[in-house]
């Protein structure tokens, strides 16, 4: 679990490195040639993936446990 972490973190830390080098969000993505998605289809993209991945593991929680929000 502890390498997973790590590595977790070390991607973040990545990211966060390209995204404080990116001063145009409607520019291509850092590190891509010709025409990309721009920097803000990305980062809304990857919103987007987190909150769905977020709610598969809320729905295995909920069958494991049984216990359902709001």
């Amino acid at each position: 679990m502890a390498d997973v972490v790590d590595r977790y973190r070390a991607t973040v830390e990545q990211a966060n490195a390209v995204l404080d080098g990116c001063t145009d969000l409607g520019a291509p993505v850092p590190g891509r040639s010709g025409a990309g998605p721009s920097a803000r289809w990305a980062l809304t993209h990857m919103i987007e993936e987190t909150g769905r991945h977020a709610g598969h593991a809320d729905i295995l929680r909920e069958l494991i446990d049984g216990a359902t929000g709001r």
